[in-house]
């Protein structure tokens, strides 16, 4: 049985899927491994096929996630890095497929992280015994680039990916960072992450995991942000209002084709309120256009009443 999954594995998975946990408790011994670490060795590797058919029949089982990870960690502290590395590789491997499976399961997408956290860690280790080899061998010391770009392709894959799109932002502040990008380069990150989220909006704005990114990009455009987070980090107000005028228009529109979206009223009331607080001479909100979105909120989601009651008492409407 395991033997047929890793075949499936490596056949299909989006990535390579070195042999950890196929044969190689039949091979021979490494010629850095002591008697005690190879049965070490086959121990673990016993274990982790052992739990391949359950959690690919579990897939949201907490303990077996869990457990492989423990296993992981035994193999770091208790084997030489090359026997070691190899398993956690072989992790990514499974991830990537357990994930091709279900693209929202957040069980899978907290293992993902935990294996690339351990997986630089390797190659920053190596990086550093080697001076640099690793580079020539295709281990980056940082795997910031393969995962955004991972991300790209599960969002693409199916729009409603929450676990995805929290990864993504996640992601994003390191990524800028490894880049150097200067503010040119982080103002044109910020327009092609718009770029990317607003289309998706137009095509299911009922889907609250695109909300959820789109207001971490609106968030970033706020003066309190703290620049270790924000996208770009000396917007003038000027630019501010900028984005804030052309993603109200964009809301707008948007409202046009779906009027029965309580996210998109949400969004239009929280925008326009910290629009009018950069520019509160501005007429381009009118109260009455806020109020009667207001209103509509509260027909689409009577059940939160008391919260759009308070809404409206903080927007004086």
């Amino acid at each position: 049985m395991q033997d047929v999954f890793s075949k499936e594995l490596s056949s299909s998975s989006g990535e390579s899927v070195p042999p950890s946990d196929s044969n190689a408790a039949e091979s021979a011994p490494s010629s850095d491994l002591s008697a005690a670490q190879y049965e070490i060795l086959l121990l673990i590797q016993e274990d982790l096929a052992f739990l391949l058919p359950l959690l690919k029949n579990f897939p949201k089982c907490y303990w077996i996630w869990n457990h492989r990870a423990w296993l992981l960690q035994q193999a770091s502290q208790n084997l030489p890095a090359s026997s070691s590395r190899q398993l956690w590789e072989g992790e990514l491997g499974l991830v990537t497929k357990m994930l091709g499976y279900d693209s929202r399961n957040f069980h899978g997408w907290s293992y993902r992280r935990t294996v690339i956290r351990d997986l630089e860690e390797y190659h920053r280790s190596e990086g550093a015994q080697n001076q640099g080899e690793n580079a020539a061998k295709g281990r980056p010391a940082t795997m910031t680039e393969h995962e955004f770009a991972y991300t790209t392709k599960m969002i693409k894959t199916n729009l409603s990916n929450f676990s995805a799109w929290h990864n993504r932002l996640q992601l994003i502040p390191r990524l800028l960072s490894e880049r150097h990008a200067d503010r040119k380069v982080r103002r044109i990150f910020l327009d092609d992450e718009f770029d990317l989220i607003v289309p998706a909006l137009y095509t299911d704005p009922y889907d609250q995991s695109l909300w959820f990114y789109y207001d971490y990009l609106m968030t970033t455009l706020a003066p309190s942000t703290p620049s270790s987070s924000a996208i770009v980090q000396d917007l003038t107000d000027q630019e501010r209002l900028h984005y804030f005028e052309t993603q109200l228009d964009t809301l707008k529109d948007i409202l046009e084709v779906f009027g029965d979206c309580k996210y998109l009223f949400q969004s239009l009331l929280t925008y326009a309120a910290r629009y009018q607080k950069l520019q509160p001479d501005t007429d381009r909100v009118a109260a009455s256009d806020m109020t009667s979105w207001l209103e509509e909120l509260e027909k689409l989601d009577p059940l939160r009443r008391g919260r759009w009651q308070d809404l409206r008492t903080a927007l004086s409407l």
